[in-house]
């Protein structure tokens, strides 16, 4: 999925939920080392955006990842995959042939990644 440009529209989540995909994405890009200009080295899956969101999800809200996709309406991955399908059907986002609304249903689940495996490093503070 590559980026385009924001179009005015109907959205089904919170605003804050597809700016956020826009940065998992371009975050993804940047860990995998595909933000090329051209749709073909630009692309990533979406098993690999949501490793991304999983990602920036605990760097940028820990364990309260999960309560803030709550509030932007987002409960599970295949709400990511209907985020991003939405701004593709929007020209906000492309896809390959390849790249089906499924890739994104149930890859992982938001209690485990979130929480359970959730590890605060503290390893700074005791230097």
């Amino acid at each position: 999925m590559t980026t385009v440009t924001n179009r005015p529209g109907k959205r089904t989540y919170h605003a804050q939920a597809y700016k956020f995909v826009f940065s998992a994405l371009r975050f993804t890009q940047e860990q995998l080392g595909r933000n090329g200009s051209t749709e073909e080295t630009g692309h990533i899956s979406g098993r690999e955006l949501l490793d991304g969101v999983r990602m920036l999800g605990l760097q940028h809200f820990g364990m309260m990842a999960i309560c803030v996709f709550n509030a932007w309406g987002i409960r599970t991955t295949d709400d990511f995959g209907r985020i991003v399908f939405e701004l593709i059907d929007r020209g906000e986002m492309r896809k390959t042939d390849h790249d089906q609304l499924t890739d994104f249903f149930g890859v992982y689940d938001f209690q485990k990644v979130f929480r359970e495996d959730y590890t605060l490093d503290t390893s700074s503070a005791f230097h």
